[in-house]
């Protein structure tokens, strides 16, 4: 049996909140754990200078045959899959956690006057539940919040209309310390009670803003009139209340038995996620590879993995989630594409996950395969740039110049995507004075193609210029004169905005930022920047170091430029020797050069 590479699967899993699970070599599940991190935590495991590993765990990841992960949206839905996967599944390595031990809810009970309270347990009677709340004091500064902001009764008297009528009830304390209003006499209509609790419903639905406005209020108020310990209660339940998320996306009551599916597809392949949800609660999560034979379509594609799920997992759920819908209309299974609301945050998730298992897999193929790559860059760069072949050659062109002197053109080349440096070249202006930046882009697109053309070489697809409607005006120019300009596309880009320019067009295109036809296009752009760059200053401090040169009597700007090339610098001219030196200047420029340097010395 081929051995468990575990740093190709750490290379694998990334950085986000998630559970992990390890599987021994029987296809058995050994265990289940969450972590903030899937990436650090996974890696943790095999970390042979963690001496903190005990024996057992030391067992497990000694039995460890597979790794596999499912990312969420925090680590709290992350302790919630894990403990409802934990008890479905119970891996032998893992603590079992009962059912009394499970997460609180806040329900609402099904009754006159409702009232509100935290509850471990489920009992369907109509009442309504919001949560599970992994964090319990989260929870508990939602109660207090709450009652804080609406009187509710906390008895538990049968507040029916007879009763209340027939003045069965006093008031007690907690009318007299105003947290009730007293509707056991009356004092309370029941339209104004139900009316506070359909605010409580909105604010455990998420929409907490009117609360956070009123807390900011009283805050604000309490800092005014210099009650710090009031202000420093009040700033901990904004806190709380400002990073609570009142709903997970992972369990919710009202969702009972619901099989959730999404896909998503390439060329070759398509991907499928599953996620079995039982009594409000994922249970079951994992992504299924296809690969295609024909031209299948995505409904094709997406009927044949929900029968293969509920087939392997024996799933008897009357409704399935999805994000389209597929020909299931003889199966008896109610199909629901949501909109909005719970079932459409399940949705999200599954659709995530089968992103990122797509992304995983495809970057496992193309490292196998680089080619793999490159094609599906230059198809896309095809599309995205309305492109009549794949830019397989691409040639950029960047101009640099100091204040209007030393002015060069670069040109850097990409083929196949990549750099291909031993075809840059570099361009000395000849015919442009002073900062002409147009003009300096018309010569150097002139010249490059016309020595191509001159050479016979093949012309690129795609000319990308560094810079707007002007300097792309210009290379046109020099194109037209070639009568090649119909035979490559040419584009600008602006640096400001990362502007697309096209010959001709008013208004500029904007590709999406994180294209990677931007990304190769930015690359391209910086390249020849930097490549121009080198050369401009390289040429500059030359040209400094010749009229340096030049201020001793006796050498000119050729003698100059002789020693140049051939010590560098001039400090290397100063320490070289007299042979050396005179194996290019005489010995009249000898003794000038030796007056000159021995002047440079302190105290002569």
């Amino acid at each position: 049996m081929e051995k468990f590479d575990h740093r190709a699967a750490i290379n694998n899993i990334p950085p986000k909140p998630g559970i992990y699970q390890f599987w021994s070599d029987s296809e058995e599940l050994i265990y289940i754990g969450k972590a903030k991190n899937l990436k650090n935590r996974v890696s943790s495991y095999f970390n042979k200078d963690n001496y903190r590993i005990n024996a057992k765990t030391r067992v497990l990841v000694s039995k460890i045959n597979k790794v596999t992960f499912t990312i969420v949206d925090t680590e709290i839905d992350a302790w919630l899959l894990e403990n409802s996967l934990i008890k479905k599944h119970q891996p032998r390595y893992n603590i079992l956690l009962k059912d009394d031990k499970t997460y609180p809810w806040i329900i609402i009970k099904n009754e006159p006057f409702p009232r509100i309270f935290w509850t471990r347990k489920i009992v369907r009677d109509g009442s309504t539940y919001f949560g599970p709340y992994a964090s319990v004091s989260m929870m508990h500064t939602i109660l207090g919040m709450i009652r804080e902001i609406y009187p509710l009764r906390t008895c538990t008297l049968p507040l029916i209309q007879e009763n209340i009528l027939a003045g069965k009830f006093r008031v007690c304390l907690e009318y007299q310390i105003g947290n009730c209003k007293g509707p056991c006499q009356a004092f309370q209509t029941e339209d104004d009670y139900n009316q506070n609790i359909s605010e409580i419903k909105d604010i455990l639905n998420g929409k907490t803003s009117a609360v956070i406005r009123r807390l900011k209020s009283q805050l604000d108020a309490s800092v005014s009139e210099l009650n710090f310990e009031l202000s420093h209660r009040l700033k901990r339940k904004y806190d709380l209340l400002d990073r609570y998320q009142s709903k997970s996306t992972i369990v919710n009551s009202s969702i009972t038995d619901v099989d959730v599916f999404s896909i998503a597809t390439d060329d070759k392949h398509a991907f499928v996620n599953y996620l079995k949800v039982m009594n409000g609660t994922v249970i079951q999560t994992q992504t299924l590879e296809m690969k295609k034979k024909l031209d299948e379509t995505e409904e094709e594609l997406l009927t044949i993995a929900i029968f293969e799920f509920r087939t392997r997992f024996n799933s008897t759920s009357k409704e399935i989630v999805v994000p389209f819908a597929p020909d299931l209309s003889d199966s008896g299974i109610r199909i629901t594409v949501p909109k909005l609301g719970e079932k459409k945050k399940l949705l999200e998730l599954s659709q995530k996950n089968v992103m990122f298992f797509r992304r995983e897999k495809l970057e496992q193929y193309e490292k196998l395969n680089p080619e793999l790559r490159t094609e599906r860059l230059l198809t896309q760069m095809m599309k995205d740039l309305r492109l009549n072949q794949l830019p397989r050659h691409i040639e950029c062109f960047d101009n640099s110049n100091f204040q209007g002197k030393f002015p060069v053109s670069a040109i850097v080349v990409f083929k196949d995507a990549k750099p291909s440096k031993k075809d840059y070249r570099h361009f000395n202006v000849k015919t442009v004075e002073g900062p002409d930046d147009f003009a300096t882009m018309e010569e150097a697109v002139f010249r490059r193609y016309r020595r191509m053309l001159d050479e016979e070489q093949t012309l690129p697809q795609l000319i990308v210029i560094d810079g707007g409607k002007g300097q792309l005006s210009s290379a046109m120019k020099s194109l037209k004169l070639l009568g090649i300009e119909t035979q490559v596309t040419v584009i600008g880009i602006a640096k400001r905005l990362e502007e697309i320019y096209y010959p001709g067009d008013q208004y500029p295109m904007y590709l999406d930022k994180k294209s990677e036809t931007l990304k190769i296009i930015q690359q391209l752009r910086d390249e020849a920047h930097r490549f121009g760059i080198t050369f401009h200053r390289s040429k500059r401090n030359k040209a400094t170091l010749a009229t340096e040169l030049e201020n001793i009597p006796g050498v000119g700007r050729t003698t100059a430029d002789k020693l140049l090339r051939q010590f560098k610098s001039v400090k290397k001219i100063k320490e070289a020797s007299e042979p050396e030196l005179l194996q290019i200047i005489n010995r009249s420029q000898f003794k000038a050069l030796q007056k000159y340097f021995t002047k440079e010395k302190p105290g002569v």
